[in-house]
């Protein structure tokens, strides 16, 4: 729902609301108070900017009232780098399930994701029992044995050939024991359906890891659910979605006393910028580039 509300004994008229709109959706109406402008609630992405950023909180969006939302807050700069460092993949998990309530608080930061253009297109898929996840890995080991001496899949199988011994020794080398996994999908018609997941998952880690769990990037999992249509409806996955990226959830059972030591990635410090020429083959090949994958 795109109202606003304004309380005018509150509102001091700074116009801060309207000046952070992205759409341009507000105006100034004649008592110099915040109002839609025309076609601005078309334009609106219900960011609730508006409201967040009121000083007074005189503005309400959509109903919420700003006396509900919570005060910000910032952690210690080391504190949150320190959570970056010591992050790691984690593939050793505790025989142990996630409480309910440790679910719930999980559940509860989905909503302050974001998402491009706000469009709130996600789906989570939380497998929340060991016996469904060793019912999905056990019918992953299965198929993959069947897909690897299938000609017809056979980029998938040259993926997996190498660990077929494994596989028919059910070794679990996809999901690495997790008791727990994650699924992000997005609307085929979301703006920005092959990143935000990506997004989604990045903030999920973090929080996961301040809450005493463990993840990993599960690229094999991906992999085979993308290749595996039956597994759709078995994660509730909705018509129009598709799954982006999995992570792996649980208990660690292995303990990292140090950070790693990582290489530096290449880093282009730009002061001044100057237009380069370049001729229509280098353009082509550097679009060619953009596009690939």
């Amino acid at each position: 729902m795109k109202t606003i509300e304004i309380n005018k004994e509150k509102c001091i008229q700074c116009g801060m609301c309207i000046k952070d709109c992205l759409t341009c959706s507000l105006e100034f109406d004649n008592e110099k108070y915040p109002k839609f402008a025309a076609g601005g609630e078309e334009r609106c992405f219900a960011c609730q900017h508006c409201m967040a950023i009121c000083p007074t909180g005189a503005l309400s969006f959509g109903g919420k009232n700003p006396k509900d939302a919570d005060k910000v807050k910032f952690p210690k700069p080391d504190d949150v780098l320190s959570l970056i460092k010591s992050r790691r993949s984690i593939r050793q998990y505790k025989d142990e399930e996630i409480s309910p309530e440790v679910f719930d608080k999980l559940k509860n930061m989905f909503p302050y994701i974001p998402t491009g253009c706000n469009t709130n297109t996600l789906h989570f898929s939380i497998i929340e029992s060991k016996s469904a996840m060793d019912i999905i890995r056990e019918k992953v080991r299965k198929n993959l044995l069947k897909l690897i001496s299938n000609k017809l899949f056979s980029p998938l199988g040259k993926k997996f050939e190498h660990y077929k011994t494994h596989f028919e020794n059910g070794e679990d080398l996809i999901f690495r024991g997790a008791p727990h996994m994650i699924i992000v999908s997005s609307s085929i018609h979301a703006p920005c359906a092959n990143v935000d997941p990506i997004i989604a998952l990045s903030y999920i880690e973090l929080y996961a890891q301040s809450l005493g769990l463990g993840t990993c990037w599960c690229g094999f999992a991906q992999a085979c659910f993308k290749f595996m249509p039956e597994f759709a409806p078995m994660l509730d996955i909705p018509d129009g979605y598709k799954p982006v990226y999995v992570m792996l959830l649980g208990f660690p059972d292995v303990k990292y006393p140090r950070t790693t030591i990582p290489e530096s990635f290449p880093v282009s410090e730009i002061r001044e910028v100057e237009e380069i020429n370049q001729t229509i083959s280098q353009k082509a090949r550097r679009l060619l580039l953009n596009f690939i994958r």
